[in-house]
C-alpha cells in the first residue's frame, strides 16, 4: 500500500476519532438511549465515495474498534460493529445510483441502516422484542442525523480537490 494512501487513511481514521471522543463529551440531545448525531460519520461518508471500499472498511472498523476502548465502552462494540457493517455495506450499494448532488441522501439510509442494526443486536443480547418500540424515534432521528452529516460530506467533498487530504 502506497504510503501517501496509508497516511491519507490513519489521518481520516484520528480526525474520525476526534470526533467521535468529543461527540461522547456532549449531553443528550433527547432522553432516549442511542440517539445522538454521530458526527465521525461524516468522515464514513466520505471515504465511501472518495476511496475505495477497502480503504472505507479500514477506516470504519478502526474508528468502532479503537472508539470502543478509548471510550471504556467494550459492551457497545457489539453495537456499533452491526449498526457500523450495515450502514457501510447499505451506503457502498447506493453510491453507484446517487449523482454528486445527493451524497446526502446516502447518508440518510446509511443512519437508518445502523439504528436498524443495533436494535437487532439489542434484541438479540437482551431477548426483549419489545425494544423495537424505540425503531420509530430513532429512524427519526436517523434521518435527521444523516441530513446533517451527509450535507457535512458532500460540502467537503465538493469542496476539496481530489487526493487533498
Amino acid at each position: 500500500m502506497a504510503v501517501k494512501r496509508l497516511t491519507r487513511m490513519a489521518l481520516l481514521t484520528a480526525v474520525a476519532l476526534t470526533i467521535f471522543i468529543v461527540e461522547l463529551q456532549l449531553p443528550a440531545l433527547v432522553p432516549v438511549p442511542g440517539v445522538k448525531p454521530g458526527l465521525a460519520n461524516i468522515i464514513t461518508v466520505y471515504a465511501v465515495f472518495t476511496l475505495g471500499p477497502a480503504e472505507a472498511f479500514c477506516i470504519l472498523l478502526a474508528r468502532i474498534l479503537l472508539g470502543s476502548m478509548f471510550a471504556g465502552q467494550m459492551m457497545s462494540l457489539l453495537y456499533s460493529l452491526a449498526g457500523g457493517m450495515l450502514c457501510f455495506l447499505l451506503m457502498l450499494a447506493l453510491r453507484r445510483f446517487l449523482a454528486a448532488g445527493q451524497i446526502w441522501i446516502c447518508s440518510v439510509f446509511g443512519a437508518m441502516a445502523h439504528n436498524v442494526g443495533q436494535i437487532s443486536v439489542a434484541i438479540l443480547l437482551t431477548k426483549t422484542p419489545a425494544l423495537l418500540c424505540y425503531l420509530p424515534v430513532l429512524m427519526l432521528s436517523g434521518c435527521i442525523a444523516g441530513t446533517l452529516t451527509g450535507l457535512c460530506a458532500q460540502y467537503v467533498i465538493h469542496r476539496m480537490p481530489p487526493g487533498s487530504i
